[in-house]
């Protein structure tokens, strides 16, 4: 059992969310930063589609109801277990009792807790991940309250070993134009391109709002609804971008601009308000590579940590 005692600004239970639900307006939900969930789970040698918590800024505390091991990947914090300083990116042995608490943050946005065994929250139409906007899945379908308390899987037998390190960030984001690109005037085109771009404060888990230069369509024709998804860039009348992220809704009538690479969604989950982005061309075929890559860094790291999980 893990107790929430703190639950910081916005802590939920997250795995690699919802596949397939979309033409059924089920979002996909789930770790915004995917890549550092599935370090933090590989580090303890659980299955990738094993639940964590996805901690937003903190503080946050909780405390273990049984022996455990744990790992910590994404932002930095400032990580302590008992009053013991922890490293991020590290398998950390915790004992009943202990508590693990996160204070200030010093870069980055949001880290990811796994514990060995996982969060045995309750699956809900295939996965543990909290829709904070549907209201279903996690626990009660809501932000982690003081007080709760989630069960855990079955413990692992693990031992001390190496750890990994997030990857660096930075606030170049890759993009491909979108099909309605060309519907927005040169000038319009050639600000989102190379204008920079900041997070406001009214970002969340459905979507990071944008300030910056208005974004101009030739022609303000209404649009029919049609299907969106994580990385969209949306336009919305004020001419302020729209990123969608895992909590956003299926379907939408703004125009699409362009579409965030998969490969950088990451970095949208790391940017805090007041961060601020570059959009960067990219192809198709270079959007592929890129993915294709980062898995197989993820799985590379996998194999290196299984001889030392077992």
């Amino acid at each position: 059992m893990l107790e929430i005692l703190r639950p910081g600004v916005q802590t939920s239970v997250q795995d690699r969310g919802r596949r397939g639900l979309r033409h059924l307006g089920i979002a996909q939900a789930g770790a915004l930063d995917m890549p550092a969930l599935y370090r933090a789970n590989s580090l303890l040698g659980n299955d990738p589609d094993a639940a964590g918590l996805e901690i937003t800024l903190g503080p946050v505390s909780v405390r273990f109801g049984r022996d455990a091991w744990l790992a910590l990947s994404g932002a930095h914090f400032h990580p302590e277990l008992n009053g013991r300083p922890i490293h991020t990116g590290q398998r950390v042995f915790a004992q009943a009792g202990h508590t693990l608490t996160l204070s200030g943050c010093q870069y980055g946005m949001r880290t990811y807790l796994a514990v060995d065994g996982g969060i045995d929250a309750p699956l809900t139409l295939g996965a543990r991940a909290t829709d904070l906007q549907g209201g279903f899945g996690g626990v009660h379908g809501r932000a982690l309250e003081a007080g709760d308390r989630l069960p855990l899987g079955a413990p692992r037998t693990l031992r001390d070993g190496p750890g990994c390190r997030s990857p660096d960030w930075t606030p170049y984001v890759r993009a491909l134009p979108g099909p309605d690109y060309a519907s927005f005037s040169p000038s319009a085109q050639a600000a989102f391109w190379q204008r920079q771009w900041t997070v406001t404060p009214s970002s969340n888990r459905m979507g990071m709002r944008l300030r910056g230069t208005p974004l101009v369509r030739r022609h303000n024709m209404d649009l029919l609804s049609h299907a969106v998804f994580p990385g969209v860039v949306q336009a919305p009348p004020d001419g302020q971008p729209i990123i969608l992220l895992a909590d956003a809704q299926t379907t939408g009538g703004y125009p699409c601009l362009a579409t965030v690479i998969q490969a950088d969604l990451w970095k949208l989950a790391q940017a805090r308000p007041g961060a601020h982005l570059h959009f960067v061309p990219c192809s198709a075929e270079d959007a592929r590579a890129a993915l294709a890559r980062q898995v197989r860094e993820g799985q590379r790291l996998r194999h290196a940590l299984r001889t030392l999980t077992e």
